[in-house]
């Protein structure tokens, strides 16, 4: 029998892992590009960063603002209201249930919300046509506010129609205000 007389060389056992020099590479990759990125927006002019304003003066200013528009804002509701519009009062309503019959020239509406957005007022009518109640957004334009938007259920012509639609929404957790409007 013949023998080979070259040395075998072994093979080593360890196998490189592919997956760990992957995660180096990425690694050493993303620290310098964090690096060089925090680098750019410190050096260069950003517009995410203001040098000319520190922080407290901004918001001192803007707290100032609020303050101002709140004390300006507080109770302007009371000229909202158009002329041809006003609240009915508990003791109006009692009348009118006891004569059961509503002047054929005034037509009632139950307000259930108003917002500065109509975005806020076609979410609520939708809630409420989930529940099957039909409302309409009014939109008004209102001096020194912008547009105000009126989410009401109705017209109703009679108080019996009122009171159930009233009881209604009081049983799925809404707020109606009674709203008289007189036709000319």
């Amino acid at each position: 029998m013949n023998r080979d007389y070259k040395p075998m060389t072994q093979k080593s056992s360890e196998k490189s892992n592919p997956f760990l020099s992957g995660f180096i590479v990425g690694l050493v990759t993303g620290v310098i590009l964090a690096a060089g990125l925090t680098i750019y927006l410190k050096i260069g002019d950003s517009p995410f960063t203001s040098k000319n304003e520190s922080a407290e003066e901004i918001t001192a200013d803007k707290n100032v603002d609020k303050t101002e528009e709140n004390k300006k804002n507080r109770f302007d509701f009371y000229n909202i209201l158009p002329s041809n519009e006003s609240k009915v009062t508990e003791q109006e309503i009692k009348q009118m249930d006891d004569a059961d019959n509503a002047k054929p020239q005034e037509t009632f509406f139950l307000q259930v919300g108003a917002f500065q957005t109509e975005q806020e007022a076609d979410n609520l009518k939708a809630k409420l046509a989930l529940l099957g109640i039909e409302a309409i957004v009014q939109s008004t334009p209102i001096q020194d506010k912008g547009v105000l938007h009126r989410v009401r259920v109705g017209p109703f012509v009679d108080m019996v129609q009122v009171n159930k639609a009233k009881a209604n929404l009081a049983e799925n957790g809404f707020k109606a205000d009674l709203i008289k409007v007189n036709n000319p």
